[in-house]
């Protein structure tokens, strides 16, 4: 029996026969995972924080959940109002309650709605002082610092009067100086406008996306405002610099400041009440600290940092309060729940 022999193929031609083949299966198949991907938020980044889009007059809630996942992944994130018993903020307060352990909002209350924050925009003029600034530096306090507004909270600084950034960082964060404000501003971004420029691309790297500051001091202006959410952003961001942290909680500070050949030493108190001891946390609550802030427009508020009995920190926050009163009768229901 004869075997016929059969003339081998082009090998070529296969190779090439089954190089097609296979890319149109993965093709496909990869056809389908994009569709997957795409069709999954989770996944998908196209909705990751960019720095650089500014969102000014956005609704918070909404922005916050355009950010990637990992953005977000420690934070306490709340798209809606959360109630809890027993708290009921009077008049058209704004509040919330953030369990940062947990990173869990406990209680939310407007926390997206725009508020104007007063003197709390000195929680990101000391975030910048901390970050940029030399604390040994030493500043020679300018007209321009000086009479902002009538009834304006300052140390009392005359022209040419020199002191220490740390000096001024202690004004800013106890007694809430706006003259300190200025004279830091003017010295970390070499103007106001440059400084308050810096502020906002602050507050857009941390997620602030309801923000728009155009002072360092907090003194009203219709184009200057905040959110309880991207103040708890502002205050988290600020637990990052250890020296905030240690002047924030002081009840009391001596500045000190150089007039010529004579050396003056003020005593400046905290404007924060839980600190100063006029007002008494509830039980079992420990007040760290945190920021005030008092205008006609503004109301009272209040961003505080506290632990529990267990030292478990929260962040609380109370803005637009009607009075001083009402402000820490508000801060006090939401303190009372932090270890429930």
């Amino acid at each position: 029996m004869k075997f016929i022999n059969k003339k081998p193929g082009n090998p070529r031609i296969k190779n090439t026969i089954i190089l097609i083949i296979i890319l149109v299966i993965c093709t496909a198949a990869g056809g389908t995972a994009l569709y997957f991907l795409h069709d999954s938020r989770e996944l998908d980044l196209s909705f990751a924080y960019n720095v650089d889009e500014e969102l000014y007059g956005t609704h918070g809630a909404e922005a916050q959940m355009r950010k990637a996942p990992s953005f977000a992944s420690t934070l306490c994130v709340s798209s809606q109002n959360v109630g809890l018993e027993g708290v009921s903020l009077s008049g058209n307060a704004m509040g919330a309650l953030f369990d940062l352990d947990n990173d869990e909002t406990v209680f939310a209350q407007g926390i997206h709605e725009r508020a104007y924050p007063a003197s709390i925009t000195k929680i990101m003029t000391g975030i910048l002082a901390v970050k940029y600034g030399n604390m040994e530096d030493m500043i020679t306090i300018s007209e321009n610092c000086l009479n902002l507004e009538e009834g304006s909270t300052e140390v009392g600084f005359q022209s040419g009067d020199q002191v220490t950034l740390d000096d001024l960082f202690h004004a800013l964060l106890i007694y809430s100086g706006n003259d300190a404000a200025m004279a830091i501003s003017e010295h970390i971004g070499g103007s106001v406008d440059s400084f308050v420029a810096m502020m906002n691309e602050e507050a857009l790297a941390i997620g602030a996306t309801n923000t728009h500051f155009v002072n360092p001091t907090g003194l009203h202006n219709e184009n200057h405002y905040t959110s309880v959410y991207d103040i708890y952003l502002m205050l988290r961001e600020a637990m990052n610099y250890p020296h905030f942290m240690e002047v924030m909680q002081l009840s009391s500070y001596n500045i000190t400041c150089y007039r010529g050949e004579e050396k003056i030493v003020t005593r400046l108190d905290s404007t924060d009440q839980y600190l100063t001891r006029q007002v008494t946390a509830p039980r079992d609550v420990t007040v760290l600290g945190g920021k005030t802030g008092t205008t006609s427009d503004a109301g009272s508020c209040l961003a505080l940092l506290s632990q529990n009995a267990y030292g478990e920190p929260f962040i609380s926050i109370v803005l637009h309060a009607s009075t001083k009163a009402a402000l820490y009768d508000s801060m006090n229901q939401l303190l009372s729940k932090i270890n429930s």
